[in-house]
């Protein structure tokens, strides 16, 4: 706890202060570019990897970036979703999964989070990716098998927020772009999927303009 209050105190007499204008302007209110829904992970952190600053990401977190369909949960998401698409009128929603992620290795392996009734209960909004990929990966294992589990489960979150009227309405308008990424730890690389490929690519790799079109039109055709 030490070191988090020793920041508190070094942010409030050393940033805060030199960059006082910044933080007066953002009083005003907020204007965020995209949505970005990611894992409650500590070491997967939005605003370095994409390298922005306050005001500019709206953030979603929870344990394996669920977000349950409509109506489906009584959680905070659906609430989220709906004030970023509504009311801040982002243009943009990201849903990052991440590599060796905890949560989709508990889906994948339910005597894990068998002690944790609350966890076990949280992942059962995930059963649509469980059942993807066990009954469409049998012959894959180990660290393969959690990669496809990974990048399955963020599609099914893409198909999942299409049920959100809010998204809907701005997605039937055009008004709006959903993303579907995977973030590795090991390399700080991030896949993005391709709606025309139907597979995930290195966003490193493409045009930062190719890939804001790189849209899943129709979740459902995967490779």
């Amino acid at each position: 706890m030490e070191h988090l209050l020793s920041g508190v105190h070094q942010f409030q007499s050393q940033v805060f202060q030199r960059e006082r204008d910044f933080f007066d302007k953002l009083v005003s209110g907020q204007s965020p570019s995209a949505l970005f829904v990611t894992c409650s992970d500590s070491r997967v952190d939005p605003n370095l990897i994409t390298q922005s600053g306050p005001g500019e990401l709206f953030v979603l977190r929870n344990a394996g970036n669920i977000i349950p369909p409509y109506g489906a949960s009584n959680g905070g998401e659906s609430a989220t979703i709906e004030y970023a698409v509504a009311a801040l009128g982002v243009r943009d929603i990201v849903i990052c999964g991440h590599s060796g992620c905890g949560a989709i290795n508990a889906l994948l392996h339910p005597e894990k989070a068998r002690s944790m009734p609350l966890v076990t209960n949280w992942l059962n909004h995930a059963e649509t990716t469980r059942r993807i990929v066990a009954e469409n990966y049998s012959d894959s294992t180990g660290d393969d098998l959690l990669e496809i589990a990974v990048q399955e489960h963020v599609l099914v979150q893409i198909e999942n927020i299409q049920t959100h009227p809010s998204v809907a309405v701005k997605l039937q308008r055009g008004e709006l772009t959903l993303h579907a990424w995977v973030y590795h730890l090991e390399t700080g690389g991030i896949l993005a999927y391709s709606g025309d490929d139907r597979c995930f690519e290195p966003l490193n790799k493409i045009d930062h303009t190719a890939a804001a079109q790189r849209v899943i039109d129709n979740p459902m055709l995967r490779k």
